[in-house]
């Protein structure tokens, strides 16, 4: 994400967190504990979360407080993170 915001000369939104890992192959790694990982977003004060569409059923567990806090996106390849991440 880092280098291709970089080559495009564009930032990424303010308070956003990317996470899952994009290998080279363009391949989407599993995400463990997403709800976890959201819960340590918040705190640290993210206001919006991109993370794989896999996630989503797992974060049903996310409680109603947490849920209230932040904007979760979801993305389905590294295209459509990338554009996720710099577009408004």
């Amino acid at each position: 994400m880092a280098l291709c915001t970089s080559i495009l000369k564009k930032s990424v939104r303010g308070g956003l967190i990317i996470i899952g890992e994009i290998n080279l192959g363009g391949s989407i790694e599993p995400v463990h504990n997403p709800v976890t990982i959201a819960e340590i977003a918040i705190e640290k004060g993210a206001t919006s979360l991109l993370m794989p569409v896999a996630c989503r059923r797992q974060l049903y567990d996310l409680s109603d407080e947490m849920a209230t806090k932040v904007d979760i996106h979801f993305y389905s390849d590294a295209r459509d993170a990338l554009l996720k991440a710099i577009l408004d």
